[in-house]
């Protein structure tokens, strides 16, 4: 069935799917994703599914067989193109696990094209699952009809990060100690949060000290490392980002 002002439904559950996907494809999803349309959801034969590959876009698919533990998705219709995003970068500083998948989870619901995980003297962790942070992007993704996901940075050591930082991305330091007000411009552009405890007075100097950076502020008050994240995609968003 073609897609209609009220087809499909608005229960429609979304997934993302690593195939590259275009009408017509067949999509045979097993494993959790099964489980959910199977035993959650519990789709038969012709119900609806969208379909998304952070590639081409978004699809509506129907059940063409559905088994006990996995089922087969026809590609009828594309529903829309892949999303566009705005040019900023999430540079994080690694805190503890949980939180860190919150952010970067929030990092995709905002839209940030990139999540930079960076390792500094304080981290209390200095390990990254990456399969872990996707895991958390594509979750936030199905549930907030997003059809792009951010790129994951590989983890990088702080001092390498700021050597080879690219020509004409502005780099919006969140400085505790303080800075300019942030009032961002558009262009690329990324922001860094640091980790709990903050960056050393040396990493402070390094920092300040690239042609890159700019030292602004996220108001009066301390604000926690995810807290931060969140509040500087915002304000960049609100401002030089799709928001405006």
């Amino acid at each position: 069935m073609p897609a209609t002002p009220t087809w499909p439904p608005k229960s429609t559950p979304r997934l993302f799917v690593e195939q590259l996907l275009a009408e017509g494809a067949q999509v045979q999803i097993a494993g959790n994703s099964a489980h959910y349309l199977l035993g959650v959801m519990r789709l038969k034969e012709g119900a609806p599914v969208k379909l998304f590959d952070d590639i081409s876009g978004e699809y509506l698919a129907t059940v063409s067989n559905a088994g006990k533990r996995d089922l087969v998705l026809k590609v009828e219709t594309k529903l829309r193109e892949r999303e566009s995003v705005p040019d900023l970068w999430l540079v994080q500083a690694l805190i503890k696990k949980d939180r860190f998948d919150w952010i970067a989870e929030k990092a995709c619901e905002l839209g940030a094209a990139r999540f930079v995980p960076v390792l500094t003297a304080r981290c209390v962790v200095d390990k990254v699952k990456e399969d872990r942070l996707r895991a958390q992007m594509i979750e936030a993704a199905e549930q907030c009809e997003r059809t792009a996901l951010p790129e994951i940075a590989p983890l990088t050591k702080l001092d390498a990060l700021l050597k080879n930082w690219p020509e004409g991305r502005t780099l919006y330091f969140c400085d505790e100690r303080g800075g300019e007000q942030f009032a961002p411009i558009s262009g690329p552009a990324a922001v860094l949060i640091g980790p709990e405890g903050g960056f050393t007075d040396e990493e402070n100097a390094s920092i300040w000290a690239h042609s890159a950076a700019k030292a602004v502020s996220l108001g009066p008050r301390i604000l926690r490392a995810d807290t931060a994240a969140v509040a500087a995609l915002s304000v960049w968003m609100a401002a030089a980002g799709d928001w405006n």
